[in-house]
């Protein structure tokens, strides 16, 4: 083989690797969450996750009369920079700063006004069916409360 060959073949695989999508990206139902070691009911939530270049959308969303109602977004890259968060209105209702810090993990610190700081993971597990999510927050008069949720990809 020849070295242009070679040179464009390592080329083309680096390049198929910088387009490679995030383990992260894809739709995800809520099968369990655990609030402060308490189970609760699991809304019908959906998280979608979708790459536009090298930035991120969330959305969060409730099936209402049989749509699909996003009632919360954001868009961010993987670096921490922080982004807005928005409700349903397209209103700020706080910031988020996500982080990737492995192959299929990621650190997330969600603040609000009127809120206390979530930091908290987001973690894809190695078949990429499972997004467990944990986070934890100091909450007023009654400490550190730590949420668990499971997500199964759709």
């Amino acid at each position: 083989m020849t070295r242009a060959f070679l040179s464009a073949v390592l080329f083309l695989l680096a390049a198929a690797q910088a387009w490679a999508v995030e383990p992260l990206v894809g739709r995800w139902l809520l099968k369990s969450q655990e609030v402060g070691g308490q189970q609760t009911d699991a809304d019908q939530l959906t998280l979608r996750i979708v790459q536009r270049g090298d930035a991120f959308e969330f959305g969060y969303s409730l099936p209402v009369n049989n749509i699909q109602f996003v009632s919360m977004s954001f868009a961010s890259h993987l670096d921490g920079a922080e982004a807005d968060v928005k409700n349903s209105q397209g209103d700020k209702i706080g910031t988020v700063k996500i982080t990737k810090a492995s192959g299929s993990l990621y650190k997330v610190v969600l603040a609000g006004p009127n809120r206390p700081t979530a930091n908290g993971t987001m973690a894809v597990s190695s078949d990429g069916k499972t997004l467990n999510c944990d986070s934890d927050v100091t909450l007023p008069g009654k400490g550190l409360t730590h949420t668990h949720q499971v997500f199964s990809r759709e």
